[in-house]
């Protein structure tokens, strides 16, 4: 399962959910942002390549769905209401992941 994951600037909670889950054996995962100042800035290749994407806000999905409305038809799209106010790898934030994300894919 292919499972990637969007925040806006990629660098706090995307990237630190791309590593959390990177481990797991049944998922190869992905992070992108959604703003064009994103280190990693999602991409159609991205979108398609995934069967599942977790957005951090609905904002995120929001703006996937404004810019790649055509790849999405097919895709699932959870938001994880998950604030930006954590910095990459918090404690908090790595529990929070691993519990929501998991609950998601039944991996808890």
């Amino acid at each position: 399962m292919n499972i990637l994951f969007i925040c806006s600037r990629n660098q706090w909670r995307s990237p630190t959910a791309e590593k959390v889950w990177s481990k797991h054996p049944a998922i190869s995962v992905r992070s992108a942002g959604t703003s064009p100042k994103a280190r990693k800035t999602v991409s159609a290749k991205d979108i398609q390549w995934a069967d599942t994407i977790f957005a951090m806000e609905q904002k995120h999905k929001d703006r996937l769905k404004d810019k790649f409305t055509h790849l999405l038809s097919h895709k699932s799209i959870h938001v994880l209401d998950i604030p930006d106010k954590y910095q990459f790898m918090e404690p908090e934030l790595v529990e929070l992941l691993q519990y929501s994300v998991g609950a998601y894919l039944g991996l808890s």
